[in-house]
């Protein structure tokens, strides 16, 4: 499908028009897209955010004609993707997918962060990463996080989080303050050395995606005890940390995967973009892999998404600047 769109009705457009770069309206005059499209993930391939980059850029690529060329550009919580795409002309040819570390976090995570999340890119769809389950190990005898609490009071616990500044950092913070109590929080570079610590015996609870720590439930190790956000398909039995009587709003926050493109692409490219990210969301292939994940949610629009970060992104940044982490 080819877009067209003319300079006279880009300039009729007003604030659009004023952001276009002059790179982009030759490009856009002879019929957009007329050479492949790249997206560049932000994070190593096979993990979660490429493998749903290449979900969603097959969709796209069949319904504009074009192929979308998926990049791995990994590297310092997803800087070094996102300076890529900042560095790239803002002509509707290059997008960036990554998390919302990447678009919110890492402001607070990083001294010298070499982009502006908030300047040097468009927003366009979010996926939302759905509920993360808070895990306990079933040898505790825990069944909610009262009982967790208890626990903690009698003995020493230590809490897993896949990284430092993480919603799992949080949640541990979140549940010290909320129960004061001091359960420790044990920082992984990942959701898998954490889980097998968790089997081992090493941690008493921890919390992160479904998907990854299905063999943990499977195998009767681990009890899901609370859900972020709402109650998931996967284990509809399970309350959220709110109907549980913890309302910080940490457990109420969003991740996301998410694309973005450079700053000053025309509002229009933006617009078509958001719009076949949502019906890729909608495809039997997309709504597969969301099973698979047990995400229950699939992929939101601009407009909504420009909501989220607005109301959200605050939320986020105090509180992990709360952890008192020095940057890095």
């Amino acid at each position: 499908m080819v877009l067209k769109l003319t300079r006279r009705t880009l300039l009729r457009s007003g604030t659009a028009a004023a952001t276009i770069p002059l790179i982009g309206a030759p490009a856009i005059a002879q019929g957009w897209p007329n050479k492949p499209i790249r997206f560049v993930v932000s994070y190593p391939p096979g993990g979660a955010t490429d493998i749903f980059g290449r979900a969603y850029g097959e969709y796209i690529s069949r319904k504009l004609g074009q192929p979308v060329l998926v990049e791995n550009k990994a590297g310092a919580g997803g800087t070094v993707g996102a300076l890529e795409v900042k560095q790239s002309p803002a002509d509707g040819y290059t997008l960036l997918f990554t998390i919302s570390t990447t678009m919110i976090m890492n402001k607070v995570l990083y001294k010298n962060l070499p982009y502006d999340p908030d300047k040097d890119f468009e927003l366009i769809s979010y996926m939302p990463a759905g509920s993360l389950p808070t895990i306990v190990a079933t040898s505790t005898g825990i069944t909610n996080l009262k009982e967790l609490a208890e626990y903690a009071r009698k003995n020493k616990t230590n809490m897993g989080t896949y990284a430092a500044g993480s919603y799992a950092h949080l949640a541990v913070a979140e549940l010290n303050k909320h129960y004061k109590l001091n359960m420790e929080a044990v920082h992984y570079r990942g959701e898998s050395p954490m889980w097998a610590d968790f089997m081992s015996g090493s941690l008493q609870a921890g919390t992160g995606a479904w998907f990854v720590a299905q063999n943990v439930l499977q195998t009767g190790k681990g009890r899901a005890i609370a859900v972020s956000q709402k109650r998931m398909k996967k284990l509809p039995g399970v309350q959220t940390f709110a109907e549980q009587g913890v309302t910080s709003e940490v457990f109420g926050l969003q991740g996301f995967v998410c694309a973005a493109g450079p700053a000053g692409m025309p509002e229009e490219l933006l617009t078509r973009f958001s719009d076949l990210f949502v019906e890729a969301g909608r495809s039997e292939k997309v709504q597969g892999l969301l099973d698979q994940f047990g995400i229950d949610d699939p992929a939101v629009g601009r407009p909504d998404f420009k909501k989220l970060v607005a109301k959200e992104g605050p939320i986020w940044l105090k509180a992990v600047s709360s952890l008192g982490l020095t940057p890095v």
